[in-house]
């Protein structure tokens, strides 16, 4: 069990106790104790719970991302209370929406579905869909008989990948942009996508950047962070550089800069540090850090003993 001390100056640095606390140690304090909450340690998730208090919708969207991650019931009435604050950020919403997909609790089916009918705005309606899909899927008998791919990815995604019949890369694609196929069968392919990850799969995942969702979009961002893939650069730069772009999707594309972190990508993600919009400077900010970190000899993304050289 962590010493109380440690989980203590956590709590201290993800909830700017001081008052001055960089950013990025806030979310490196954040993805300490989301190792902690993974191993049922509640007192941890209290403190993630805590942080909702802050007024940075970018550092409370990821409180909700890693309390999904967690897959521990114990973190559902908070999530439930972010999703129901019509006064909190969408984009804050919409994580908390989807991390109640992600532990599958049967029970918050109700609240989704009562969402996903009355939601004045898309991105909770469509997230609250996915949830949906998600946790029936879940807890369904195809979850016990798809034969998945064995992902690198240790991430609990909004939808599965599809299965190994379904390997076709032009396939794919063609089931990725109908607009006609139910959006979690359309992320199913995304995530098979991402899973295959060549050349070709990259190349088909960029297509999906001209999509008309915004949550969409911003998902094809957050699976090119995860790919790390420098092919993707291009289209990223693009999403970041485009102003009338959704901000949650432009947040998306600087954090994927970020962990790709090629030699190019540090003077474009300096470039927006000073971006009218808060959720897009914070993800600059937060994106410098993940640039510093990939290419250290750092293990884990975790808090550290010294602060970033970028502040916010």
């Amino acid at each position: 069990m962590a010493e109380t001390e440690d989980l203590m100056q956590l709590r201290a640095i993800l909830t700017n106790a001081s008052g001055d606390t960089p950013l990025a140690s806030r979310f490196r304090a954040l993805f300490s104790l989301k190792s902690l909450g993974k191993d049922g340690f509640t007192e941890a998730i209290d403190i993630i719970g805590e942080a909702f208090k802050d007024d940075s919708a970018l550092l409370k969207h990821e409180l909700a991302y890693v309390l999904g991650q967690t897959k521990d019931f114990y973190a559902v009435p908070t999530l439930q209370n972010v999703l129901k604050d019509v006064h909190e950020d969408p984009m804050v919403r919409h994580e908390a929406a989807e991390a109640l997909g992600a532990i599958g609790d049967k029970g918050s089916l109700d609240l989704l579905k009562e969402y996903f009918q009355k939601d004045p705005l898309e991105i909770i309606r469509q997230t609250c869909e996915l949830a949906i899909a998600r946790i029936e899927w879940e807890h369904s008998n195809l979850s016990q008989v798809e034969v998945l791919q064995n992902s690198h990815f240790s991430s609990i995604d909004p939808a599965p990948p599809l299965p190994y019949e379904n390997s076709s890369v032009d396939q794919l694609q063609k089931v990725l942009m109908d607009q006609s196929v139910p959006l979690f069968e359309r992320y199913r392919a995304m995530f098979r996508l991402r899973d295959i990850g060549t050349a070709e799969s990259v190349d088909a995942l960029i297509t999906g950047l001209n999509d008309p969702s915004a949550l969409f979009r911003h998902e094809i961002a957050y699976v090119f962070g995860q790919l790390c893939d420098p092919r993707s650069v291009n289209a990223l730069v693009k999403v970041l550089q485009n102003e009338s772009e959704e901000g949650m999707v432009r947040h998306e594309a600087a954090e994927a800069l970020g962990s790709i972190a090629t030699d190019d990508v540090m003077p474009v993600l300096q470039k927006f540090l000073q971006d009218k919009e808060r959720v897009v400077r914070e993800s600059a900010v937060v994106a410098l850090d993940m640039y510093e970190y990939e290419r250290s000899e750092e293990m884990e993304y975790v808090a550290v003993p010294h602060a970033s050289t970028v502040t916010v």
